[in-house]
């Protein structure tokens, strides 16, 4: 039986009563790659094939598209000194100055010449404890982090512990072994904690497909506190099957110049993993799988490079930007997290209304005092993201329409400026 347009408004007043305005937030996670951000100890690997300069550039346009709030990579520089290279030359410029690095947790003496690291937007997140895994080649890196809410001077936050490796490469049986060796040091690691915890398990994992034994203790563990899932459910023999085109994240170059791996995209190295919490959000943190891809994949590309054929998932320049940072692509996911994020005063500064109940159209009103893009994003009452989409809009009062495709029920809007302030309002459509 339908509601009356009386008893529709009744409901939603009381929504609105009894569930003030607040910003829900989302936040991004970039793992990536960074193919040999050094100088120092591979000989093919130079100022000439893969020139730092030239990957800052590169990699300031790429966070540029995607704007990440943690940013996990491989094969960065263990001194502090690259990581400070990449904070201070791609992610704290033109304005921006709230990225941060966490601390490399190896053993100093490694004789290994790359580490993995963390950079994170520390207005959202801070680093609670950290740990590392002494696995034969690379050592395999855990922080665990918590959200920064508005819940946190009553003690209470969101907590999630990123780990991040890059696993041994090579097809051959031995390497195989090394990397099962690696992950069952994690998975051990992970039950000595004995916590039930938001994981997440990222990096170059050099699988080549999900027989392997690694991706098998990963994914199947008999262990439900420690049992990680595959946010797109795509299990195969991955290694040069066109099936998974639209999934590969390596590599981007179908030729070599003695740096960058050849071959072109036939394989899926790179991943993110989310445990069973995090699937499922049961812990205030629930990943949005919708939103997971290899950045700069459209699947048209299969043994191809990255600007060959032309690339239909990003513009031309960030296609180039992909091609000349890195031989993997960049993966990408978006967490929503169930704990309001403390947001600034911004009457007058970020002023917008939204005509209630909407139609078929959307109709927003807003008054900026400076050009701004503004993000839209649709959630229904579960929090599932629904639509979003980008509008430049310019200073002073404007008036936007957005399509609203969506069944008679109660939503929310949320507005971000180029800032990240945000507003968020409750919609009723009937």
């Amino acid at each position: 039986m339908k509601l009356s347009l009386f008893a529709t408004l009744l409901v939603f007043a009381l929504l609105v009563s009894r569930s003030p305005d607040a910003c829900a937030d989302t936040i991004r996670q970039m793992q990536y790659n960074l193919l040999y951000y050094t100088d120092n100890g591979v000989e093919e690997c130079n100022s000439e094939t893969n020139n730092l300069d030239g990957k800052d550039a590169a990699l300031k346009k790429i966070i540029g598209e995607v704007k990440p709030d943690i940013l996990t990579v491989n094969e960065i520089g263990k001194e502090s000194y690259y990581a400070d290279r990449i904070l201070y030359n791609v992610l704290n410029t033109d304005g921006v100055d709230y990225y941060g690095y966490l601390p490399v947790v190896s053993n100093p003496n490694s004789f290994y010449t790359t580490t993995n690291r963390v950079f994170y937007d520390t207005r959202k997140l801070a680093l609670k404890s950290s740990f590392y895994v002494a696995t034969s080649p690379t050592y395999i890196n855990g922080y665990r982090m918590y959200y920064r809410s508005q819940e946190l001077t009553q003690g209470d936050t969101v907590f999630i512990t990123f780990i991040v490796a890059h696993l041994k490469a090579g097809s051959d049986e031995a390497n195989v072994a090394t990397r099962q060796t690696q992950v069952q040091a994690v998975m051990n690691k992970l039950q000595s904690l004995g916590r039930a915890d938001n994981y997440v398990f990222s990096g170059d994992l050099n699988l080549y497909g999900a027989s392997e034994p690694a991706y098998q203790t990963l994914v199947h563990n008999s262990n439900a506190m420690i049992c990680f899932r595959d946010p797109i459910d795509e299990e195969g023999e991955w290694n040069n099957n066109g099936r998974f085109a639209d999934i590969f994240t390596q590599s981007t170059h179908t030729s070599t110049n003695g740096c960058y791996s050849a071959g072109g995209m036939d394989d899926r190295f790179d991943f993110i993993l989310v445990s069973d919490y995090i699937n499922s959000g049961l812990k205030k943190v629930k990943c949005l799988n919708d939103t997971y891809h290899a950045f700069g994949q459209d699947g048209s590309r299969f043994n191809g490079s990255i600007v060959s054929p032309a690339n239909t998932a990003v513009s031309t320049e960030i296609a180039h930007a992909l091609y000349l940072m890195s031989d993997h692509l960049p993966v990408v996911m978006d967490y929503r997290i169930d704990a309001a994020l403390p947001v600034n005063d911004i009457a007058g500064e970020f002023a917008v209304r939204v005509a209630n109940p909407v139609g078929q159209r959307l109709n927003v009103f807003c008054n900026l005092l400076n050009n701004d893009k503004l993000t839209f994003e649709i959630y229904s009452m579960e929090g599932r993201l629904l639509q979003m989409e980008q509008r430049s809009v310019p200073a002073g009062d404007t008036q936007l329409q957005l399509d609203f495709p969506h069944k008679p029920a109660f939503y929310l809007l949320k507005i971000s400026d180029g800032q990240r302030n945000c507003v968020v309002k409750k919609l009723v459509k009937l």
